[in-house]
């Protein structure tokens, strides 16, 4: 049973009458997250892909070697992994590798830099985002969904 079908069960709503709406918005609901934290993905990643070698010396400094490999699997995993999860290509594997950057980035924060939850905070929420596309994919409105196939 799938989320929307959740909703047209009256008697599960404090509010019965919502239930059009929620059922209604939820294909675009999922769609309009796809595509926000594909494209602002992208957008961090811009300043990366311009220089991907620039963050070689950082990425060591983490224990990634050697640094030139790292900052340019970092740099296409942010641009161009962010494009194809905003239009939802090859989206399991494009949000993984985000995923995976993003749990490094948790460790940066919390453990390398000391901050804690509140450094770490912002890239946990943006794990938790790509994990939820690591699991269900895109939806109907994506590329995926257009050519019938998905990873």
């Amino acid at each position: 049973m799938s989320n929307a079908e959740d909703y047209r069960g009256h008697n599960r709503l404090i509010v019965p009458a919502l239930s059009g709406i929620y059922t209604g918005l939820h294909g675009f609901s999922e769609t309009l997250l796809r595509v926000l934290a594909g494209l602002t993905l992208t957008v961090h990643g811009a300043g990366k892909i311009t220089n991907p070698f620039g963050a070689a010396g950082m990425v060591e400094s983490l224990g990634f070697y050697p640094g030139e490999l790292w900052s340019l699997l970092l740099s296409c995993t942010e641009f161009f992994g962010g494009i194809l999860i905003a239009i939802g290509l090859l989206t399991r594997p494009a949000a993984f590798a985000g995923m995976i950057v993003l749990l490094v980035t948790v460790w940066f924060h919390w453990i390398v830099q000391g901050e804690g939850f509140a450094g770490a905070e912002k890239s946990i929420l943006w794990a938790a985002i790509l994990f939820f596309f690591v699991i269900r994919g895109a939806n109907s409105q994506s590329v995926d969904a257009r050519i019938g196939r998905q990873f």
